[in-house]
C-alpha cells in the first residue's frame, strides 16, 4: 500500500522579471520519502522550495498539503487559501535555510522555543522540554544558553534543524543546508539529516552533495532550465546514459 501523500505540486510556474524560472513543475511526495533535488545554479531548485513554503507566490499551478489546497489557478489566475487555512497548512512543513536564519539576540533555547510558542503548537514548558530533548539528540545540550555568534557554522545549522523539528512538521525542506559551511563542518550536518532519513522523516533536500544524495535519497530529481530534466532512484540517475546528467554528476563527483 502506498504511503499517504504529504505534498502535491501540479504545474507550478514562477517568473522573475519576465524570466520563467519554473516551467510547469509537478511533484508528489509521500510520507517517509526522501527526495533530493540536484541541478546547476539557476535551474530553479531553491525556487521550488520557496514556492512550496509560500515564501514566494506562485504564478500558476496548484499546491496541496495532505489534501488541503494552499493555492490553485483553476479560476485562471493564482488564488491562495484564506488565512486560517494557510496557517493550518504552514504547520505541516518546516524549512532549514542555507544561512541558518537564527535570531542573533536570542539564545539557542529561545531560538527553538519561540516559534513553537508563538504558533500555539505548545506552551512554554512543553516547548522547552521539546527543545532540550532535540538539543541533546543533536549533541548541543550544553549550548542551550549560548548565542549563535559563539557557535560554529555546523552548530548553528544543527540549531536551525532543531528549530524546524520542534514544530513537529509532516515534511522538512532543506535548501542547500551545507553550502554556507566549511568542508570540515559539512559532515556533522549531513550526519543529522541521514539520521532523520533513517527514522523515515519525510524530506525534500536541495543539495550539491552528490555522495550524500546517493546515500540518503529514495528519489533524486535533476533540474535544468526550470524543468525536471530527469528523476528516478539514485541507482537509475547515477547509472543513467543521459549525457547531460552524466556531465553534471561527473563534474561534482570529480
Amino acid at each position: 500500500m502506498e504511503n499517504r501523500t504529504i505534498l502535491e505540486i501540479k504545474n507550478m510556474r514562477k517568473s522573475f522579471d519576465g524570466i520563467e524560472v519554473l516551467k510547469c513543475i509537478s511533484l508528489t511526495v509521500h510520507e517517509g520519502e526522501v527526495i533530493s533535488i540536484i541541478g546547476p545554479s539557476g535551474s530553479g531548485k531553491s525556487t521550488i522550495l520557496r514556492c512550496a513554503t509560500m515564501l514566494e507566490t506562485m504564478d500558476g499551478g496548484s499546491l496541496m498539503y495532505e489534501g488541503n489546497t494552499a493555492a490553485s489557478d483553476e479560476s485562471g489566475s493564482i488564488v491562495y487559501a484564506d488565512k486560517k487555512t494557510l496557517k493550518k497548512i504552514q504547520g505541516y512543513f518546516g524549512l532549514v535555510f542555507q544561512s541558518f536564519n537564527l535570531f542573533p539576540h536570542y539564545s539557542v533555547l529561545k531560538n527553538i522555543t519561540e516559534p513553537v510558542v508563538l504558533s500555539g503548537k505548545a506552551g512554554k514548558e512543553e516547548a522547552k522540554e521539546r527543545a532540550l530533548t532535540l538539543l541533546e539528540r543533536l549533541g548541543l545540550k550544553d549550548k542551550a544558553n549560548a548565542y549563535p555568534a559563539s557557535l560554529s557554522g555546523g552548530q548553528n545549522q544543527r540549531v536551525s534543524i532543531a528549530r524546524a523539528l520542534a514544530m513537529q512538521p509532516e515534511i522538512l525542506f532543506f535548501d542547500e543546508p551545507t553550502s554556507a559551511l566549511d568542508p570540515e563542518l559539512t559532515g556533522e550536518v549531513l550526519k543529522v539529516i541521514k539520521a532523520l532519513a533513517a527514522e523515515h522523516m519525510t524530506m525534500v533536500i536541495v543539495t550539491h552533495e552528490m555522495k550524500f544524495a546517493r546515500e540518503v535519497s529514495d528519489r533524486i530529481i535533476f533540474m535544468e532550465n526550470g524543468v525536471i530534466h530527469s528523476q528516478g532512484t539514485p541507482e537509475e540517475l547515477f547509472n543513467s546514459d543521459d549525457e547531460r546528467l552524466k556531465a553534471f554528476i561527473g563534474k561534482l563527483e570529480a
